[in-house]
C-alpha cells in the first residue's frame, strides 16, 4: 500500500500535467456535447416566425391602396378594392383560366374565399404576392386600360413581369398564360374591422 501511494506522490510531472488536461478537456467537450442537445427543445426565433399567423392593422388602409406583409417567408398582399375594381370583376370571368377557384381548392383557396371576390370582405383582397408559374412576383397594374405587356380592354390587376402572366383585382390568372393556377389565399380571419390575422381561420 504504501509502495503505491509512494508511486503516486512521485508521479513524473509532465505526465500528471497531461492526466489534468486530458480530464479537463473531458470535461469541457461533455459540456459543449450537451448545450446543442438541450437547445433543440426550444425552438429558435426563426422557427417561431415560419408558421406563426400575423397580425394586421388595416385601420389605415384606403381604397385602392395595398401593402405587403410577411407570413412564412411569402409576400402577402391585402388590397382594399374601390367600388370600380370590385365591378371590374365581373367584366373578366368569361377571360380567365379559373373563374370560380376550383382547381386545388384546399391548397390555394380556402372555402369562404372561392367566390368572385376570392375573399371575406369583398372589398378586401387578402393573397399571396407569389406567381404559380415560376415564384416571380407579380406587379401592380392596378389602373384600367392598354398600356405595355397589357390588352387594350385591361380592366384592373397584376402582372407577372417574367413570363407575362397576368391576374385580375381577384387574383385569378387569365386564359392562354403560363401561370397554372390563380394566386394563392392564405388563411385568414378578421379579429374586429381594423385587426387582420394571417395563417389562421376559425376552423384552424
Amino acid at each position: 500500500m504504501s509502495d503505491t501511494l509512494a508511486d503516486k506522490s512521485q508521479m513524473d510531472p509532465s505526465k500528471r500535467t497531461w492526466l489534468i488536461a486530458t480530464g479537463c478537456a473531458g470535461t469541457v467537450g461533455g459540456v459543449a456535447a450537451a448545450i446543442p442537445f438541450v437547445s433543440t427543445f426550444q425552438p429558435s426565433e426563426k422557427a417561431k416566425a415560419a408558421g406563426a399567423a400575423v397580425e394586421v392593422d388595416i385601420s389605415a388602409l384606403k381604397p385602392g391602396e395595398k401593402v405587403t406583409v410577411e407570413w412564412r417567408g411569402k409576400p402577402v398582399w391585402i388590397v382594399k378594392r374601390t367600388p370600380e375594381q370590385l365591378e371590374s370583376l365581373k367584366k373578366t370571368e368569361g377571360q380567365l383560366a379559373d373563374p370560380k377557384s376550383e382547381r386545388k381548392p384546399a391548397e390555394l383557396t380556402p372555402e369562404y374565399a372561392r367566390n368572385q371576390y376570392r375573399s371575406i370582405k369583398p372589398e378586401l383582397l387578402v393573397a399571396v404576392g407569389i406567381c404559380s408559374h415560376l415564384g416571380c412576383s407579380p406587379s401592380d397594374k392596378f389602373q384600367p386600360g392598354a398600356q405595355p405587356s397589357l390588352p387594350d380592354d385591361w380592366q384592373g390587376g397584376f402582372l407577372c413581369p417574367c413570363h407575362g402572366s397576368t391576374f385580375d383585382m381577384a387574383g385569378r390568372v387569365f386564359k392562354n398564360k403560363p401561370a397554372p393556377d390563380n394566386l394563392e389565399v392564405p388563411p385568414h380571419m378578421y379579429l374586429s374591422d381594423s385587426k387582420l390575422l394571417i395563417g389562421e381561420d376559425k376552423k384552424a
